[in-house]
């Protein structure tokens, strides 16, 4: 048994260092812990290497392509003229709108006579009725009666120089009494006095088949009154074209007039007009439009197609050229060489020279070594 004098045991601690090391290793430890999870959780926050960008391709076709250009057109009977009457008397009668007047046909009446249509270039502007008269009012006569079919006899002289001592007319064709004769046939079988002596107001020289537009005169108005108006026969289209875009446009081309169902009909340039219009104070500030323009007439090739309509706002279809069977591309796949001139970009990144052709419609004509229908190329549209 032990005694109570004997010394007691105490228990031992650990040294101090000893401690601090383990601390620190514990929290080395969950420091290289707490940087690899927050290394982690970075990688998982950034993005992953951006994709390469996919590029859009099409293929090089073979197609027809046109330049054109499509104008709004106003559709209606052209030349349009005012008949104003000579000679006295009043107006006893009138056609109606729409009238066709025609040769040798009462175009309307003074003092219940008849006034005719005669063709030519020439107006009646004196009594013609003594053989020897010489002029291009004669001229007139003769070819009218001829065209209806009255003998005049022997053709008469045409006269370059104006001859002594008959008449005032000048240049033209003789009066003759064979010429007489056959007006006073005429004279008789239109209701007149065959008197052999033709007054300014018994005929109007048009210069052709006309209708009539528009009645102007009342009956009972003085026959120097205005009387009509009066249109071709035949209906053009006119179209007001910008003056810098017109060289391409020639009397005689092809078009296509778009009436107002969308039907398309064909048609042909009759005539481009030299006069410019409009191009004035562009700083007028009344809102009016200033562009220099050029009046262009369109002729419908058959008639039929527009026989039902006598006004109507349309469209025309002008085209300049036209490239038949050529390899095309959209023009965002061409690429400008710094060199000059233009390359396709195949999928890979190899560029191929082209050369350019007709641009038209978002599309560009291309030719050239290594270029074929059906390659890929890259485009940007």
């Amino acid at each position: 048994m032990a005694s109570s004098n004997s010394p007691q045991k105490r228990p031992r601690r650990a040294p101090r260092n000893v401690t601090a090391v383990a601390v620190v290793l514990a929290v080395a430890a969950g420091g290289i812990y707490g940087a690899k999870a927050l290394s982690d959780h970075g990688k998982r926050q950034q993005p992953g290497p951006a994709a390469a960008p996919s590029a859009q391709t099409t293929r090089v076709k073979r197609a027809d392509l046109s330049d054109s250009q499509t104008l709004p057109g106003v559709l209606g009977f052209a030349g349009r003229i005012t008949v104003k009457g000579t000679g006295k008397g009043v107006i006893s009668r009138l056609p109606a709108s729409g009238s066709v007047v025609a040769r040798g046909k009462p175009l309307y009446w003074v003092d219940d006579e008849p006034v005719t249509a005669f063709f030519g270039d020439t107006p009646f502007f004196r009594t013609l009725d003594k053989a020897g008269t010489t002029g291009r009012d004669v001229t007139v006569l003769v070819e009218n009666l001829q065209a209806l079919g009255y003998d005049i006899g022997p053709r008469p002289r045409q006269s370059s120089e104006p001859v002594a001592g008959r008449g005032t007319g000048g240049v033209g064709t003789e009066l003759t009494t064979g010429v007489l004769e056959g007006l006073k046939r005429w004279q008789h079988d239109t209701g007149r006095k065959p008197t052999g002596a033709l007054d300014p107001g018994q005929a109007m020289v048009l210069s052709g088949p006309s209708r009539v537009d528009a009645v102007m005169a009342q009956l009972g108005d003085p026959a120097t009154e205005s009387v009509l108006t009066l249109t071709s026969q035949e209906k053009t289209v006119t179209v007001k074209v910008d003056a810098g875009s017109a060289d391409s446009m020639h009397k005689g081309d092809e078009v296509t007039i778009i009436l107002p169902d969308t039907k398309g009909v064909p048609g042909k340039v009759v005539s481009v007009s030299t006069t410019v219009q409009g191009g004035g104070d562009t700083d007028a500030g009344d809102g009016s439009d200033t562009a220099p323009t050029l009046q262009v007439k369109v002729r419908p090739t058959h008639s039929a197609d527009v026989a039902k309509i006598d006004a109507a706002s349309v469209q025309v279809l002008f085209t300049a050229q036209t490239r038949k069977n050529v390899l095309v591309v959209p023009v965002g796949a061409l690429l400008a060489l710094s060199e000059g001139g233009y390359a396709l970009q195949r999928p890979g990144g190899k560029l191929v020279g082209v050369k350019t052709g007709l641009f038209a419609k978002g599309l560009v004509e291309v030719s050239g070594a290594g270029v074929e229908e059906g390659d890929v190329v890259v485009t940007a549209s």
